[in-house]
């Protein structure tokens, strides 16, 4: 009879557990559980931030990198596994055969991680073209993952991964099936959504690593240069978007937030704008459209519970502000063109004028602008293309095509356009936030996700209607980036 990979003179068998952690307590000889629990004191001794619990197991063959590492009870690190940063986990969790763990990452319990898969809880800025990815300066939202959830091979998780990556599959599979995602029923999943709503705030919290929710802080926040956040209840850089992409997803899901988005609806008229003079327009015009878009999108769900008068404000100050010269809000700046003022514009009416049927008030010139950003070669040439600064692009044109204004070269643009952004797609994955291309390899922006995809998939039917060739897509977008007035659409409760 010939040896099997568990028999002792085996060579095979060398390895055994460091590939198969979890049958080791069970199965490894005395000798071998001594050396794992003499190696798991070595390592605590060492660092100040490492913690082990009970029947934990870490492969000698892995790379342990940490600043922190606390390992909930029958965690186990198999061979080849990386991991650096912070990384905390509740009990029975697998990290399998080459796994990259890095940068902040938080597990539940019960997280079962594939060969091949890699968690990245940081990523590199590229806020500056003509630097190379690599001498950019890094951030870290984190990564969260609640419990019970199984993370299959070859998996790529990307730095900020939350609660909005639900919202993504939500949208699409409502894109392409028509339907809500599986396996879970679309009214569960409704209900999920709606009990991630804090009834007192009415804002939608970061997840945590055990499935709860950090929730808002109904207070001011500050911002990194130390300056205060001008919206009260939203100190958080996540909730504000989620009363984006939670909204939608539940108005997909034929459902809606049970309770009104309080700190918008509290806003008396001369609050409102107030707030709206305070935002940054002159130095980050994009950051100041952001928070018009929640703002909007608020009154949006909130369905008429607010104070009288505020959005009439909100609608009054835009018009009344709105450069006659770009159709737009805010300032250029030398650093970065157009790029700043286009991006705010793009947001900024999305969950306004386009978000409710209201005219723009200088659409020609919207026009012009937007034609003449699209001619700058750090943002429009294929290897330099992303998910927002294209989106940013085609919806502003899209909002603006009835007035015929330019029509010839804005279907030209269309066209050039839309076949760079089929040029993204990678078969059987989907699209990365950023365009792949040689130069970029590694970059974890260009990996296809959900964020990616759900983005690329609303660009490719508005060019693809500026081109004139939308009824060869077999969809048509109905979550946030919805070509129709939003409120002409009717919701259940």
């Amino acid at each position: 009879m010939g040896t099997t990979a568990l028999d002792g003179d085996a060579p095979f068998a060398r390895h055994h557990h460091d590939y198969s952690p979890w049958s080791f307590w069970d199965e490894a000889g005395q000798e071998e559980q001594d050396r794992q629990l003499e190696l798991q004191r070595a390592l605590t001794g060492r660092h100040a931030g490492y913690e082990f619990g009970e029947r934990c197991f870490v492969s000698e063959l892995a790379s342990v990198q940490n600043e922190e590492l606390r390992l909930g009870p029958r965690t186990y690190v198999a061979a080849g596994a990386y991991l650096s940063g912070s990384v905390r986990t509740g009990r029975d969790c697998s990290m399998n055969p080459y796994t990259v763990v890095r940068g902040d990452v938080r597990l539940g319990d019960a997280v079962r991680i594939g060969a091949h898969t890699s968690l990245l809880g940081f990523n590199h800025t590229m806020s500056d073209p003509d630097v190379e990815v690599f001498r950019q300066p890094l951030t870290s939202r984190g990564i969260e993952i609640g419990d019970d959830v199984w993370i299959g091979s070859h998996v790529v998780v990307l730095d900020g991964v939350t609660v909005r990556a639900q919202c993504d599959a939500i949208e699409i599979a409502d894109l392409l099936l028509g339907r809500a995602p599986g396996p879970m029923p679309a009214d569960e999943q409704a209900d999920r959504l709606r009990s991630w709503q804090d009834p007192a705030t009415g804002l939608v919290g970061t997840l945590l690593a055990d499935g709860s929710q950090r929730r808002p802080d109904p207070g001011l926040a500050e911002t990194p240069d130390g300056g205060p956040r001008p919206q009260p209840g939203l100190s958080d850089p996540d909730v504000g978007y989620h009363v984006l992409c939670v909204g939608y997803a539940l108005d997909l899901l034929g459902s809606r937030f049970p309770a009104p988005v309080r700190p918008v609806a509290d806003m008396e008229a001369g609050d409102l704008i107030a707030f709206l003079e305070s935002l940054p327009w002159t130095r980050d015009a994009w950051g100041a459209g952001h928070w018009v878009d929640i703002l909007g999108t608020a009154m949006l769900w909130n369905g008429g519970r607010g104070r009288p008068g505020a959005t009439e404000a909100l609608f009054g100050w835009l018009v009344t502000h709105a450069d006659p010269d770009t159709g737009m809000w805010g300032s250029a700046r030398p650093i970065d063109g157009l790029l700043r003022i286009v991006n705010g514009f793009y947001r900024a009416s999305r969950g306004t004028f386009a978000q409710f049927g209201v005219p723009l008030p200088y659409p020609e010139r919207v026009v012009d602008t937007v034609l003449r950003h699209a001619r700058d070669p750090r943002y429009v040439r294929p290897e330099r293309q992303n998910a927002c600064d294209i989106l940013d692009i085609a919806h502003p044109l899209w909002l603006t095509r009835h007035t015929g204004y330019r029509a010839e070269e804005v279907t030209a643009l269309a066209r050039t356009l839309l076949s760079d952004a089929l040029g993204h797609w990678t078969d059987g994955q989907g699209f990365g936030f950023q365009a792949p291309h040689p130069t970029t390899a590694g970059v974890a922006a260009t990996v296809p996700g959900l964020q990616g995809t759900e983005m690329w998939l609303a660009i490719l039917w508005l060019l693809s209607d500026l081109a004139g060739v939308a009824d060869a897509l077999a969809y048509r977008p109905r979550g946030v980036h919805r070509p129709e007035p939003a409120v002409e659409r009717p919701r259940t409760a």
